[in-house]
């Protein structure tokens, strides 16, 4: 057993002498532990929010997204189309036509984002755990349907199950002079309401999904395209099939993946991650103060065993380790019930649920968490980098008692 450890580990758990050293001791590794806890469980949330954000984009938006680096839209061609359909790793490629309309329904009216999608978007079963009410269609028996979000739905009062009243869609057209006849001015199409989602508020309450024949003629789009949603297969890694279908467009386009189309948020999330890390990490280093001061009574404690140490042979570099150790006990038993009580926390969030969203019509019932690896050895990494600077003025002061000058 290593020296330095044997001692450091008579001092901490030794019974024949228990005074406030030992006292403050224990309070320091029960604060270390509570921090470590907190920590963990904060950490694990952060986790959690990203994964359940990042699932309502996946939900919504495309795994990977062609778009023009200039201009809103693109001529899309059908050699251009077989080009990206044959491309290793490609699955499903839907056109997308989107732009704000002007809508009415039974009387009430509001400006949505449409999204005109070619018939495969369902192919790619992005909505089929989002559907609230209706069906996912978008064409049936020469019938146009529309995909509504829950929010459009409130505003408009829709009743999917009514066929009677269809959904009346205005478009500005495109070079409308002035015109005293106002039918001149726009165009309109009418389709049925045949399914309503809930992803997210954002969604909900903009959107709209739509054949993209209807939205084309609306738009007086003809081959013009806003955007190209792709979908790979399983067994092929989306970055590899990112990279390919670059290629072949070229530098007038860029192709996003679904982290690149919301790294904004994404950031800030890792921002908020790492900020919470930095002030808890404040906290476990304030309540580690008290491992420093209950070194420094240590070394004044043990003046009389520095002295037989060092009269047995002891260096002082052999006596400064003993009181680091001395530290890292401390704060390794405290590190290691934290993670422990802070991983039983975070299993019971996940299977029990302790604290809820607090939310009536929230889109999970609890908090979501998510224990990773990483954030476990950040949290150690940190506790003993901490652990020695509290330690490091103590030990010196005790190597300097073990010294021969001072004996």
């Amino acid at each position: 057993m290593n020296v330095s450890f044997f001692i450091a580990r008579r001092y901490f758990l030794s019974r024949r002498k228990k005074n406030f050293i030992h006292v403050i001791s224990w309070l320091s590794a029960a604060g270390v532990a509570f921090g470590t806890a907190a920590l963990i469980v904060v950490l694990s949330v952060f986790n959690g929010l990203e994964i359940l954000i990042g699932s309502f984009y996946t939900s919504f938006d495309p795994e990977l997204k062609v778009e023009a680096r200039l201009g809103k839209s693109f001529p899309v061609s059908d050699s251009l189309l077989t080009a990206l359909r044959n491309t290793e790793g490609v699955a499903v490629v839907t056109e997308v036509i989107e732009d704000y309309v002007y809508v009415r329904y039974n009387g009430a009216d509001m400006v949505v984002t449409a999204k005109g999608v070619s018939e495969n978007f369902l192919d790619q079963h992005r909505l089929d755990g989002q559907l609230a009410e209706g069906r996912l269609v978008l064409r049936e028996d020469s019938v146009n349907y529309a995909i509504v979000g829950r929010g459009v739905q409130y505003t408009l009062s829709m009743a999917i199950e009514e066929t009677f009243y269809p959904l009346q869609l205005y478009y500005i057209r495109k070079g409308a002079g002035f015109s005293f006849d106002p039918t001149q001015q726009y165009t309109t199409a009418m389709v049925m309401p045949g399914g309503v989602f809930s992803i997210e508020k954002n969604y909900d309450e903009n959107y709209i999904l739509l054949p993209l024949a209807v939205v084309r003629d609306l738009m007086d789009y003809g081959n013009q395209r806003t955007a190209l949603e792709i979908k790979s297969t399983p067994s092929t890694k989306s970055e590899d099939v990112k990279a390919r279908i670059q290629q072949i467009l070229g530098d007038g386009f860029t192709v996003k993946s679904n982290f690149e189309q919301h790294k904004d948020l994404y950031r800030l999330l890792k921002m908020e991650k790492l900020f919470m890390f930095l002030a808890l990490g404040l906290l476990i280093t304030i309540v580690s103060v008290n491992i420093f001061f209950s070194l420094m009574m240590l070394v004044i404690d043990k003046t009389k065993d520095i002295s037989v140490l060092a009269s047995l042979g002891a260096t002082p570099r052999l006596v400064s380790s003993v009181f680091v150790t001395e530290g890292m006990v401390i704060a390794g038993i405290g590190a290691g019930c934290g993670l422990v009580l802070g991983g039983v926390l975070c299993w019971l969030q996940e299977t029990v649920g302790l604290v809820s969203m607090g939310m009536e019509n929230a889109v999970v019932p609890n908090y979501p968490v998510k224990m990773l690896g990483t954030d476990f050895l950040a949290v150690l990494g940190l506790i003993a980098v901490i652990t020695i600077t509290m330690s490091w003025y103590p030990a010196q002061r005790a190597a300097r008692a073990a010294s021969p000058q001072h004996l």
